[in-house]
This record gives structure tokens, sequence and C-alpha cells, in this order.
């Protein structure tokens, strides 16, 4: 039986969501908690990977059990368990062909700015210091809707079949002293967010115009879009899946 479970972190304490050698993952401390509480090696699959200090307001990741489970314990034990940075939100039993990946039909980022100093937030908000012109910035990403291929926002030497992306929502709000950008697509290309929100600065400071904006992304090359914004600044902040795979739906 399959099981997605939805999830929330600060990513600060990890080296990103994925499982590597010789590093703290989001994904190896769920699975070694899940594997205690189950006594059973149990591994779980995302729905994509965070880089090392970005977090999730809301993450799903699916695994696979032998038995029905009751939701409401595990829940509450793997929240007993697990470090106060990682808290799982709900368990759904799904259709055991769904996939948390390859299922989820859009995925939504924020990245925060502060344009104030805040000594609470310093972890949690990218400090811009100099004035940015927001009506700028949102008529770039009115440009930005109008492409479809994004490899000049791309990590060099990622492997993908194609830096196609359906972008659907692209803009910027200030709220007091707080920017926050919301960008959704059905897909995103490595660092890709992080390097829209550099390029971007670098538009609402104006570095560069709305004319150098749209021919970076002609060019379909990372070395003349601006460098990509700080990580701990950037939440993966929703993810949508069809209805019917749910199996109590």
């Amino acid at each position: 039986m399959r099981y997605f479970m939805d999830l929330s972190y600060d990513g600060t304490n990890y080296h990103g969501w994925q499982n590597q050698p010789n590093a703290i993952s989001v994904q190896s401390c769920i699975e070694k908690a899940l594997s205690i509480l189950t006594k059973s090696d149990t591994h779980i699959y995302g729905a994509g990977r965070t880089d090392a200090g970005v977090h999730a307001i809301k993450m799903f990741a699916h695994f696979d059990s032998h038995k029905l489970i009751n939701i409401t314990k595990l829940m509450h034990d793997l929240n007993s368990f697990l470090a106060k940075d990682i808290s799982v939100n709900n368990i759904y039993r799904v259709k055991n062909d769904s996939h948390a990946r390859f299922d989820a039909i859009s995925r939504e980022y924020e990245y925060n700015i502060s344009l104030s100093k805040d000594v609470f937030n310093i972890n949690k908000s990218y400090y811009v210091y100099h004035n940015l012109d927001v009506k700028l910035m949102n008529d770039a990403c009115t440009i930005l809707k109008n492409h479809v291929n994004f490899k000049c926002f791309s990590r060099s030497k990622t492997d993908v079949k194609t830096y196609n992306c359906d972008l659907t929502l692209a803009k910027w709000e200030l709220s007091n002293d707080q920017l926050i950008f919301t960008i959704k697509a059905n897909r995103f290309l490595r660092n890709m967010v992080r390097a829209i929100v550099g390029t971007m600065i670098q538009v609402g400071n104006k570095k560069i115009n709305l004319k150098n904006f749209e021919e970076i992304l002609i060019s379909q090359d990372r070395t003349k879009a601006g460098p990509s914004a700080p990580a701990h600044a950037l939440y993966l902040s929703n993810i949508e899946y069809p209805k019917e795979i749910f199996a109590n739906e």
C-alpha cells in the first residue's frame, strides 16, 4: 500500500532534501525515523529536491507499507521522533501506482527579501540594502511568462531532456519591508528560481534593463544571467496533485 506524506522543514541544518554520502539530508532523517517506527527498511521518494539551506512549507514524499497503517498514530510518533525542524503535517493513502514526483501537476516557490535589516529573520530572508524598483521587477515577470525555455537560469551540466517549463505564475508583492516573489510551474530546473531572483534583483536596482532581461532569456546562456540569490530565503511553498490519485477522495 502506498502513502503520501505532507511535510514541512527548515532546511538550515541540512544538506538539501536528497540522500547523499557523508551529509545529513531531510530524506535520510525521515527514512531513519520511518524505518524504526515501522520496524522495516522504508524508503521515501520526494516530489523533487531542494538544495542545501532551502526550506519547504509543503513538500510531498511517498512510501510503501506491506500493511495498513494507523495514520494518526504514525503522524504523532514521527513528529515526536523527528527533529524540531521537520514536521509531518499529514499522511494520505493513495492509489498504489501514484508517484510523488511524476504525478505532481504544479510546484510553487516563494523567495523572501527584506528591505530593512531584521536580525530576527536573518536566516529566513535575504536582506537587500539598496532600493529596488518593484514595478520593473513585475514587468520582468511579464516577459518571463512569455517564454518556455529557461536554460539561461539552469545550473550548468544538468542532465535534463528539456529546459522547457510551463510557467503559470510569477509576481513580486511588497508588504511593508518584505518583498516576496512567487513563481509556479509544472516543473523547475536545478537552481532556476534562485537564478531568476538574482537576475531580477539586477533589474530592480537597474543594473540591467528589460531589453537586457529578454536578451538573457533568448540567449539560453547561464553566464549572461545574474548570480543566484542565496538559498536561505527560498521556500518550496506548494505542490499540486490530481485529486483522483488519493484513495480516500
